[in-house]
């Protein structure tokens, strides 16, 4: 998605959930799918996902040791090994969504994305729900929104149409397969297997399709 728009906002100022995609993402092994998690201090139910700092400083350099494990046979480990060995040497920081943008802005360049990264604090928006999303691409300057499909069950279009901005969705299905270690293929694992897996051909394999409201809905 990030490939395909200009700027791409980070929601971190609003309340944490567990057991998501924010702290972990899997792997594929010899013996199937694995999950690998960044430890995370539990706080409040209120807390906000900038709010959240890991629990062991030393994760990265546990998960760098099982991913070199686990992808040292792959066709492309020794070309890019050392940028992402970089990544997690370099990942200092204890609150969790800046973890996250760094391991974003330091993958931006192996798939040539440009986009603007930034956070949503940043704008300070007001609402919630779409209320709020819509502060944010208006205090952005957006005409477009892009978001993913599991939006559908809150989003309410209406709100984006009423201030001038269209909606528009990402469509994720239709990827083409990669080689990859261990089959039967699975596409549910980090971007980090296909960059082991492909290298410098990694940027082709995503071909996501952006589609207008209108469109999607006929």
């Amino acid at each position: 998605m990030i490939a395909h728009i200009d700027e791409f906002i980070l929601l971190d100022d609003v309340q944490y959930t567990d057991r998501d995609w924010r702290n972990r993402n899997r792997i594929k092994t010899a013996t199937g799918l694995k999950w690998l998690s960044i430890p995370v201090k539990h706080g409040p139910r209120s807390q906000l996902i900038n709010e959240v700092t890991v629990s062991d400083l030393d994760w990265h350099i546990a998960h760098w040791q099982i991913l070199t494990q686990t992808y040292r046979k792959t066709p492309f480990f020794d070309e890019v090994a050392p940028i992402l060995e970089d990544l997690y040497q370099k990942c200092g920081s204890n609150k969790l969504s800046e973890i996250n943008r760094h391991f974003l802005e330091g993958i931006f360049p192996i798939f040539g994305i440009q986009a603007n990264l930034s956070r949503s604090e940043d704008y300070g928006a007001a609402g919630a729900k779409t209320e709020r999303l819509l502060d944010l691409c208006q205090k952005a300057g957006a005409d477009q929104y892009v978001t993913g499909p599991a939006a559908r069950a809150y989003l309410d279009e209406s709100l984006f149409r009423k201030a001038g901005i269209e909606v528009r969705w990402f469509d994720y299905s239709g990827y083409p397969e990669y080689p990859q270690l261990h089959p039967p293929f699975d596409h549910h694992v980090t971007v980090l297997d296909l960059i082991f897996n492909t290298g410098p051909a990694a940027a082709g394999y995503l071909k996501g399709v952006v589609r207008a409201a209108k469109a999607d809905s006929e």
